[in-house]
């Protein structure tokens, strides 16, 4: 059976492919949605706007394709301590999102919001929520006060990056460990046994 937007003729190109993902994450970052366009799109990739249309329908399939593009590095998978991982997932967090235009794009697409919350959504599920569970799951793992509300933690340790993100200050290189070390300043090592128990929110 034929991909959806693989249609005969050619053998796609690779190359090409690649070269409109990243013309299309850059003009999305720079312009925003509305003002990018799939004309735009193909001069800058270096091709023509049929062949553009070959992969993509519209512009919001081409913005879709972007979001799922975008190369976020999976987190360290061990660590030494609850308190550790948790670090290693805000490092890996604040790596990604630095990396790549997420920001810029992220903008975008609150943008869009009313009109395709389909690409907000995706962005979600793609960028954030792997991360908000991830770090959750790091919390629930390390010895907190009964009374933590982990999804409110998490909320408030990922939603700091934001709050600096717009500050003059900017984002810190050890934005990690000093957000972190706000509410967990010290690494208590074993976890505790009833943590799993406690405000079971979804991330």
């Amino acid at each position: 059976m034929n991909d959806p937007q693989t249609k005969p003729g050619r053998p796609r190109n690779p190359a090409l492919d690649l070269a409109i993902l990243s013309a299309a994450a850059r003009q999305l970052g720079e312009l925003g949605y509305a003002r990018m366009s799939l004309e735009s799109v193909a001069a800058a990739a270096g091709t023509t706007v049929p062949s553009l249309r070959r992969r993509y329908r519209n512009k919001a399939e081409l913005v879709a394709a972007v979001i799922g593009s975008l190369r976020v590095e999976d987190p360290p998978a061990g660590a030494p301590s609850p308190r550790a991982h948790a670090l290693a997932i805000l490092e890996n967090f604040h790596s990604n999102l630095r990396a790549i235009p997420a920001l810029a794009i992220l903008g975008s697409l609150l943008a869009e919001e009313e009109r395709h919350p389909e690409l907000l959504h995706l962005f979600k599920t793609r960028i954030v929520e792997p991360r908000r569970a991830l770090l959750r799951q790091a919390l629930a793992a390390g010895d907190l006060p009964d009374s933590t509300d982990l999804d409110a933690l998490t909320s408030m340790l990922i939603g700091s990056f934001y709050g600096r993100y717009v500050t003059i200050a900017g984002i810190p290189d050890d934005w990690p460990d000093r957000v972190l070390s706000a509410v967990w300043p010290h690494d208590t090592g074993t976890a505790s046994p009833r943590r799993d128990q406690r405000h079971e929110h979804s991330p």
